[in-house]
Parts: structure tokens; sequence; C-alpha cells
């Protein structure tokens, strides 16, 4: 069972006039806690070396979200939405909130929830159409839930709204505790998944594909709606043997109810040369994501696969999906 325990606890004083934060302060009453003035800027993280990587995320910062800009999305949601986390406590080498070197990947929690879902319930029953909101684009709310039960406070919640849906990925298997909610079928979880080699040597800290895969049957049992994300696709050498795996190991494994109108999205890796610094000093032995050869430059020090490097993987793999999941949507391809 996973339980993430800080070594220590950042705080903006504000959160004792928030239940959540008088709860998360009682939880941790045996953790270290230092006061900050701002969860976005913390003097002590800003001077940390890039090694010090792993050990920043062993920390958690609570605080009040400020911005509550909801911006427009045009792939599996109408906007993304600024929710109750940023961050996580895993360490994934091509993670794209490793924005400002070590400065904001970490876990930041907010306790402001309810703010912000009476946002998007006034927005949704506003609008003269159905809207989707992904709630999950700046963190992973299963882990979340873990520590603040927010996604179970969500979903209790959500249910009175007259109208809209809510969307997330996550790749993290600990569902049990939303399995048994009255979600009405308005929530939608996207599992993101990976061959297992890429889990093992790039995605530290999340849960097994094998694990990924019991929860989605578990979700669609429960009634939830399915989305796949095989993200980011990442070309190492042996990628085309690698994800064919993948995709057949899902045939095998995902229940018939998933398979009926489970949909995919796929999504290619990008890189940059912040996360190479980055894990250059935090994850020495760790397998290099840079690949001069089928890389190219997309400005601001970030990095894609070559055009026809990609053209030859996404022709692969549709037509793995094709042959797998036949009835199955692929909702965009990035």
């Amino acid at each position: 069972m996973f339980k993430f325990e800080p070594k220590a606890i950042y705080f903006e004083k504000e959160i004792i006039d928030y239940k959540l934060g008088n709860e998360l302060l009682e939880k941790y009453k045996n953790i270290p806690k230092y006061e900050i003035s701002n969860h976005n800027n913390i003097e002590e993280m800003r001077k940390k070396s890039n090694k010090e990587f792993i050990n920043m995320k062993r920390n958690l910062i609570i605080g009040v979200r400020k911005t509550h800009k909801f911006v427009e999305n045009h792939k599996t949601s109408d906007f993304l939405v600024p929710y109750t986390s940023s961050g996580c406590t895993a360490s994934c080498l091509y993670c794209y909130l490793v924005c400002n070197y070590n400065k904001c990947a970490y876990l930041r929690l907010f306790v402001n929830r309810e703010k912000m879902l009476d946002k998007i319930i006034r927005v949704a029953e506003s609008s003269n159409k159905e809207l989707t909101f992904e709630i999950g684009s700046n963190s992973d709310l299963i882990l979340e839930n873990t520590i603040t039960n927010n996604l179970i406070w969500t979903i209790d919640n959500f249910k009175n709204s007259k109208k809209g849906y809510l969307t997330f990925p996550t790749k993290f298997d600990m569902v049990d505790s939303i399995l048994s909610l009255n979600h009405q079928g308005k929530v939608t979880v996207r599992m993101s998944v990976n061959p297992e080699e890429i889990i093992n040597k790039v995605e530290f800290g999340t849960s097994r594909l094998h694990d990924r895969i019991i929860a989605i049957n578990k979700l669609k049992e429960a009634g939830y709606n399915i989305g796949i994300l095989i993200a980011p696709i990442i070309l190492i050498d042996n990628w085309k043997e690698l994800y064919k795996t993948l995709i057949q190991m899902l045939n095998q494994e995902l229940s018939a109810k998933v398979k009926k109108d489970a949909f995919f999205e796929l999504i290619f890796m990008t890189y940059s040369y912040i996360h190479t610094k980055i894990n250059e000093e935090a994850f020495p032995n760790a397998i290099n994501l840079y690949n001069r050869d089928i890389m190219v430059g997309r400005g601001n020090g970030k990095y894609a696969y070559k055009k026809d490097i990609r053209n030859e993987a996404e022709k692969f793999l549709r037509e793995q999906l094709y042959r797998y999941f036949p009835n199955n949507k692929i909702e965009y391809i990035v």
C-alpha cells in the first residue's frame, strides 16, 4: 500500500483558515514544519542544487491557490482547471512540470478546494452545453487522494452539479477508495501506460503496468468512463517491440467492459535541456532520453522527435491499435 511520509512540511499561514489545512497540520503534527510566505517562491528550494532533486521531492508544501484561470482545451476536455494540487512525489525523467529546474515539481497541496470546485460547478451550470473539466493537468489526483482524500471529496460534491463532467489522468493504481462513490457517470479516469521496461527505467515512483491495468478494470466495473493514455511515447532502441508488447498486453488483460468503449490518447515525448541538466546530477546512472540522432530542437531548449521518425512511429502505433482494438477510438495523437 502506497504511503507518502514527508520529511518536512512547508506551509503558508493562511491554511489555518481552512478545514483541510488544519486537518493536514494535525495529520503531520510530528513532522518538522516551516512557515513560508509564498508556495511559488521558497527560497530554500531555489538555492538547492540539481542533485538535491529527489530529496526535495520528499517535502510537502501546503498553501492556498491564488490562480483560478481556466484554460481552453480541445482534446478530451473543454477546460484545463487549476485544482487541488500541483507537482508529484514520483520522479519521471521527462516530467513537464520540471519547468524551472528543480523549483516546481515537488508536491504542493492547496486547501481552498471549496472555492475551486464552486467555480467549476458555476461555469458548468451557466453554459448552454455540457462541459468537461480537466482537473488533473498539474498533478496526479489518485496519488494526492492518498494524502488529502480530495478526490473522494470532489466526486461526492460534484455529483450535485446539474451539468458538467470531470476528467483526470493518473499513473497510480490506488483507486479502491473511489470505487464505491456515487459518481453518476460524470467522471472519466484516464490511465497512463507505457511498456514495463520504460516504467522501470524512466517513471520512478509510479505504479507497475500490471497494477495500472488491474486498476482500469476496477474503475470500469465501478462505472467510471475510461481513457487510456499511451504516454509519453519514448523511442528507445527497441521501441517497436516494446510498444507492440504493451498493446498486446492491454488486449489480453483489459476486461471486455473496458474494451467495449475505452478511448486512446497518444502523446509523444518532448524533452528539454533542463531535464538533461537535472537528470545528469540527480539520476547519474539513469537512461539518457535525449538522442541527437532522432531528435530536433523546437526552441526554448526543447526537443522533439524528427518528423520522419515520428511519422513512422505514429503509423506503427495506429496499425497495432487497429489490429488489437479495432473498435476503440483514438481521440488524438500529438
